[in-house]
C-alpha cells in the first residue's frame, strides 16, 4: 500500500510525535509498504532535506509542481536520528517561524495532496491539531482514509474536563475535579495537594502538584501557557498503569514507577528515568477490572481503531481513570508497543493491524 506517516505539527508533543513517526515509518518500511514521512506543518517541497522551503520543488515525484504516487518512493533523510525525545518539549515558536504562511493554512505544502493519493495515512501526531479532531473531520470531508479515532472521539478525549464529565454520568470512577478558565472567576478547589492540568494538554506538558496556594498559583499560569482551560483535580496518591485498547479489545495492565517524582514529560521519554512492568503486578481480579474499565472508556468516548487509557490505584486499591489517549505515543520508551509485545504482538504487527482496523 501507499501510506503517509503523518507527523510533527505545531503541538507541544512535536518532537514526540517525530519520535513516534519515524518508528512507524521504519516498521511500515519493513512490512513491504510504499511509505512517505510528512511533517503535517512543515510539509514537502520535494527537496532533498524534506523541509519547508518556499515551496521549491527540487525532488522526484511532482510533474507540474503536482505530487504523484512517485513521492512514496522518496525515503525520509530529513528525520534520520531524530527519534529520541529531548527532556523539556520544543520550541513552538522557533517552527512556526519557518512557515510565514503558518497563520493563513495549518498543512504544510502539499501536505494535503500527497495524503489524497495514499490508501492510508498512519496518524502519528500527538496533542492539539492531531488529537482534537480537526484533522480527522478535513479529512472525513476529503475522502481521506486514517488511523485512530474520528473527529467525535478525538474530540471527547483530548478535552479532559469534558472526558472526565462523561466517565462520570457513565460510571467510570475518576478524580474529583474542577475545570477554570483563563481569565475567569476562581472557583474552590480541591484540598491540597491538587493536580493542576491543561485541559488539552498531553504528555503531561503543564501538569503540576500544587501543596500550597502560591504553588497553586504558578501552576495555573504554568497550565494557562499551553491552553485556556485548565483542570485541577484531587491527588491520588498511588501506583500508575496503563490499559491499551486495540479493536475494543484491552490489552495487558502496564505499570509505570518513576524512579523520582511524577511520571512527567522527562520521565516518560528518557529511557531509564522509569521502571515499567508488563504485565503488571496486580491480582487477576484488579487486572480485569482496569481492563474492563479500558474497554468501557473506549466505548464511552466513541473511540475507534485503538487507544490507551491512564489509571491510577490509591492505598486501598481504589481505581481511577485520569484520561484516554487516541493516538498514544509510539516512541521507543512508549507504552503501548510494549503492552502489545506482552500479548504477543511486534511492534511491526502492531503498525499493520492498526492500518489493517482502520480500512
Amino acid at each position: 500500500m501507499n501510506i503517509v506517516v503523518l507527523a510533527g505539527g505545531i503541538s507541544s508533543e512535536r518532537d514526540v510525535s517525530i519520535s513516534s513517526g519515524k518508528k512507524i515509518y521504519q516498521a511500515l518500511k519493513q512490512n513491504g509498504h510504499r511509505v512517505i514521512l510528512l511533517d503535517v506543518y512543515l510539509g514537502y517541497d520535494g527537496g532533498s532535506d524534506g523541509s519547508y522551503d518556499d515551496g521549491r520543488l527540487t525532488g522526484g515525484g511532482f510533474i507540474n509542481g503536482e505530487a504523484t504516487a512517485a513521492v512514496f518512493e522518496q525515503e525520509a533523510d530529513w528525520l534520520q536520528g531524530m527519534v529520541a525525545v529531548g527532556e523539556e518539549s520544543p520550541d513552538i515558536e522557533a517552527i512556526k517561524a519557518r512557515r510565514p504562511d503558518g497563520d493563513k493554512n495549518f498543512f504544510g505544502p502539499h501536505v494535503i495532496s500527497i495524503c489524497r493519493l495514499a490508501d492510508v495515512v498512519f496518524m502519528a501526531l500527538h496533542g492539539e491539531n492531531g488529537e482534537n479532531g480537526k484533522i480527522q473531520a478535513c479529512f472525513d470531508l476529503l475522502g481521506i482514509a486514517y488511523t485512530g479515532a474520528d473527529y467525535v472521539g478525538s474530540a471527547l478525549a483530548l478535552n479532559k474536563a469534558l472526558a472526565k464529565e462523561l466517565f462520570q454520568y457513565h460510571g467510570i470512577p475518576t478524580p474529583a475535579g474542577i475545570r477554570l478558565k483563563q481569565g475567569g472567576t476562581a472557583k474552590e478547589h480541591p484540598p491540597f495537594p491538587c493536580i493542576v492540568k491543561a485541559n488539552s494538554g498531553g504528555s503531561s506538558v503543564g501538569v503540576c502538584i500544587a501543596g500550597n496556594e502560591e504553588e497553586y498559583e504558578k501552576a495555573l499560569t504554568e497550565a494557562f501557557q499551553y491552553d485556556q482551560e485548565a483542570v485541577v483535580e484531587q491527588y491520588i496518591k498511588g501506583r500508575e498503569f496503563s490499559v491499551g485498547v486495540l479493536s475494543g479489545a484491552a490489552l495487558p495492565v502496564i505499570e509505570m514507577a518513576p524512579l523520582q517524582g511524577f511520571y512527567d514529560y522527562k520521565n516518560k521519554y528518557q529511557p531509564g528515568l522509569t521502571k515499567e512492568t508488563c504485565p503488571a503486578e496486580l491480582a487477576a481480579e484488579k487486572t480485569r477490572e482496569m481492563q474492563l474499565l479500558a474497554e468501557k472508556v473506549f466505548q464511552v468516548l466513541r473511540l475507534k481503531n485503538y487507544a490507551r487509557m491512564d489509571f491510577i490505584m490509591d492505598e486501598q486499591g481504589a481505581v481511577f481513570c485520569l484520561e484516554a489517549n487516541t493516538l498514544p505515543g509510539m516512541t521507543p520508551t512508549s507504552l503501548l508497543p510494549q503492552e502489545a509485545e506482552a500479548a504477543g504482538i511486534s511492534f511491526t504487527d502492531l503498525c499493520e493491524r492498526i492500518i489493517r482496523n482502520a480500512l
